[in-house]
């Protein structure tokens, strides 16, 4: 269902994060938005990621409703990004995991039903696929989660499809796989593998690789999904179904170490540890839901993507020397 939006309000929740942040460059590029609102409690984002932007953070938890009608007043559209994310981290703590990613998707669509019936656009995940290993992974094949956060995301994307056909809440539910880009940062135990890979290259330390690196994963660059998002609002994209946002790309960990290795121009020192529970073998989308709803989405190539991420690595204090 596709409806013609006017000038508009865009709330990102969790906006000061790594996508949430290159989202709200790309919304305020649109003519048709003329103001985005950050809602984030700075746990995982960075305030610094908004510098440079015009847009507006508002310091606030998704728990919080009246937060949440603050932010929401006067809104048009909300994409839903903030979470709490990592595998390994909600098998650490996974009622924590479920009270970020469950819990405060609930909250924020109960929200967007006081605000007047806001269209919102949330982010679940392709860990939903789990245990199943059939490739690629559709949209209409079985979920098998294997890790509490993969059960949180399930349970985003579960919670916004049916407002849209309990309450009639204009809803769209995308599946990120791996999205990386400028802005996604390293040192924390949870860092993505990305960032996590730049950044021990960078310090010249050895890239830890979880078993034997020819695990396989669908890497989507930031700029892309920001694209996406920013055209589903714009647009008044909804949706009954999840959408995978990736392309069908299959990348192996040991193959992604070596565009890495291109674009640093040198091969990177690796270490082989045990595999982690809750981490799936392979992942690999398919695109035409995706394609039929986006027709004019292009994908950024996996060294082209990697070379800017570097790039930006590159002008960070800590890797400029």
């Amino acid at each position: 269902m596709l409806a013609t939006v006017s000038r508009v309000k865009i709330v990102v929740t969790g906006g000061a994060g790594f996508i949430g942040s290159n989202l709200g460059r790309e919304l305020l590029s649109r003519s048709e938005v003329d103001e985005v609102v950050a809602l984030d409690d700075l746990s995982t984002g960075n305030r610094a990621n908004l510098d440079g932007t015009e847009v507006r953070l508002q310091e606030g938890t998704i728990l919080d409703p009246a937060a949440l009608d603050e932010a929401l007043d006067g809104a048009q559209a909300v994409i839903h990004l903030a979470a709490l994310p990592s595998v390994p981290r909600s098998v650490k703590d996974p009622v924590a995991s479920h009270h970020a990613n469950a819990t405060g998707t609930l909250e924020v669509l109960q929200a967007a039903r006081r605000a007047g019936g806001l269209q919102v656009v949330v982010a679940s995940s392709s860990s939903v696929y789990g245990a199943n290993r059939e490739l690629p992974k559709r949209e209409s094949m079985r979920t098998a989660p294997i890790s509490p956060y993969a059960v949180s995301k399930l349970a985003t994307e579960a919670y916004a499809l049916s407002f849209g056909h309990t309450y009639g809440l204009p809803t769209l539910a995308f599946r990120f796989f791996n999205v990386y880009g400028p802005l996604q940062r390293p040192g924390h135990a949870y860092a993505a593998v990305v960032p996590a890979f730049v950044d021990a290259a960078l310090r010249g330390v050895p890239l830890t690789v979880h078993g034997d690196g020819e695990q396989t994963r669908d890497f989507t660059y930031v700029g892309t999904v920001a694209r996406v998002l920013a055209d589903a609002v714009v647009r008044g994209v909804a949706d009954p179904d999840p959408v995978n946002l990736a392309f069908g790309s299959r990348t192996s960990l040991n193959s992604l170490i070596g565009v890495i290795g291109d674009a640093l121009g040198f091969a990177p020192e690796v270490a082989h540890t045990e595999p982690r529970a809750g981490d799936v073998r392979d992942s690999q989308a398919d695109n035409a839901r995706l394609r039929s709803l986006f027709p004019d989405v292009e994908a950024v190539p996996l060294a082209e993507g990697i070379g800017a991420t570097v790039d930006w690595f590159r002008t960070l204090p800590d890797y400029s020397r």
